[in-house]
């Protein structure tokens, strides 16, 4: 290989050499947790700039490397520098939680950067089967990762429900890409929209093609906890450790938009007349039993689940957006740039929140119910003051990230030309004002609750205060100076379209 062709990959490799580094870490100096911790978050930090280095580098081009099953472009850099971020963050979050309760932390560390190398090889996956083998590797230590308190009947019992629903949605997922294949006669994703183009606007949706887009919609709809394929999420974060939880709300969601980018948009735009009514129809089911369900939960981390559900449905917005707009019209890009600009916003202000929630568990023994929040903002005036910021962001509150995500999700769906698209847009802002209920009622817990006489004084760890203020400072400045996130995701869209 070249030297720019060993560059393009360089992050991925960084990343793998993270994974296994923890490993022999933890076999040459066993249980020096401080050292594998200081060892990732040094070698991530590493990655993150070399990952801005390569777009720099390469600018709007592209490098392929393996024959063209991986490309690094825009959107590769994009996605990379988002995945390295959220493992970043977490891995600051976690030492926190998992030293009261005797997790290894090298063992986690490495699961978790196996997961995110699969993550980064979704995003520049150009083969079909590449992209399941990526999924894969994202996926199976994301089961290893929600059951991960083994002593926790919990965290088993959400593991197990992830882990049999994840196999069967891999499954589907699997048999609609034999099927597409079929079909196309070839694995490479520029080669099956070639097929797909070629047919001139008269692609005939055959029986075995349309098994392949309705099976292939069924996968990738679990992965992003649309509904009604949602059922696995409310378990398996709430039995999760709850940095885990964090990252399974944004890390494997933000992964499996990058597959949809990759092959709806990449593979399958040719199809997209077909397939837009199933995505508006996700859209609008997935935001709106997310938030009704939300508003009756009184565990945090369930009520963040059911939040979760939600923000994949206004995620879906911008991809409904892409879909229904005429093919090379700005309003096209600007679908997919607010779906980029969106995953980018949201990781940062929910990791955030988790945050919070865990830096409350330090202590063994707290539980997960909004009552445990009561007289936060009198107990811990900077942390209640950190969690009000980002419920405000996750609410849509301007002028913070969240305000803008959702701006950009609805402006692209207002301006396509369709009766659906804006009735779509109407409905994200109903949603956002249903959702407005259930955020803003824990911060009266915090502020006006009463703490009951044995709430013992909140101790927030440096890593863990670190992570706040990464987390807190990207909500604020995305907010306040969107536009270079906005810039990156349109070169990153360019790179699609």
């Amino acid at each position: 290989m070249s030297a720019q062709e060993w560059l393009a990959i360089g992050p991925l490799l960084a990343v793998f050499a993270l994974a296994m580094l923890a490993v022999v870490l933890d076999i040459a100096r066993p249980g020096r947790d401080r050292l594998v911790t200081g060892v990732m978050v040094v070698g991530l930090l590493g990655a993150i700039a070399l990952t801005g280095y390569t777009a720099w580098y390469f600018g709007g081009g592209e490098v392929e490397v393996f024959g063209g099953a991986y490309v690094r472009d825009a959107l590769t850099s994009f996605l990379d520098l988002l995945f390295l971020s959220i493992a970043l963050l977490t891995i600051l979050f976690s030492p926190d939680y998992l030293h009261p309760r005797r997790l290894p932390m090298a063992e986690y560390a490495s699961t978790l950067m196996f997961a995110i190398s699969g993550a980064m090889l979704l995003g520049a996956a150009r083969d079909l089967l590449v992209l399941f083998l990526a999924l894969e590797l994202l996926v199976l230590p994301g089961y290893m990762l929600a059951g991960y308190a083994k002593r926790d009947g919990l965290s088993t019992e959400g593991a197990i429900k992830y882990f049999l629903l994840g196999s069967f949605s891999s499954a589907i997922f699997l048999f609609g890409l034999a099927l597409v294949w079929g079909f196309a006669g070839s694995t490479r994703i520029p080669e099956v929209a070639a097929v797909l183009t070629s047919l001139d606007g008269a692609v005939s949706l055959t029986p075995a093609l349309t098994m392949g887009l309705a099976l292939l919609t069924a996968g990738v709809a679990f992965k992003i906890a649309a509904v009604p394929f949602h059922y696995w999420t409310p378990d398996a974060y709430q039995g999760s450790p709850t940095p885990v939880t964090g990252y399974l709300s944004v890390g494997p969601k933000v992964a499996a938009f990058a597959l949809i980018l990759r092959l709806f948009v990449d593979a399958l735009a040719p199809l997209k007349a077909d397939w837009v009514p199933f995505i508006v129809v996700l859209a609008a089911l997935t935001m709106t039993l997310g938030n009704l369900v939300a508003l009756t939960q009184d565990n945090i981390k369930r009520m963040l689940a059911y939040s979760s559900i939600a923000h994949t449905g206004y995620i879906l917005v911008g991809l409904a957006a892409y879909a229904a707009a005429p093919p090379g019209s700005d309003t096209e890009r600007a679908g997919l740039e607010a779906l980029l600009f969106y995953s980018a916003a949201y990781s940062f202000m929910n990791l955030g929140a988790f945050a919070v929630v865990t830096a409350l568990q330090k202590r063994t023994g707290v539980t997960s119910q909004i009552t445990t929040f009561a007289g936060l903002g009198r107990r811990a005036p900077l942390l209640g003051a950190l969690m009000f910021l980002f419920l405000l962001s996750l609410t849509g509150i301007p002028p913070l990230a969240g305000f803008w995500a959702k701006a950009y999700v609805i402006i692209a769906a207002v301006q396509v030309d369709s009766p659906w698209l804006i009735g779509l847009a109407v409905l994200t802002v109903l949603n956002a004002a249903a959702a407005a209920f259930y955020y803003l009622r824990i911060a009266v817990v915090m502020y006006m609750g009463e703490p009951s006489e044995q709430t013992a004084p909140v101790q927030v760890g440096r890593l863990v205060s670190a992570g706040l203020v990464l987390s807190a400072v990207a909500t604020i400045l995305i907010g306040l100076v969107p536009g270079p996130v906005i810039a990156f995701a349109q070169e990153a869209a360019r790179a699609l379209l």
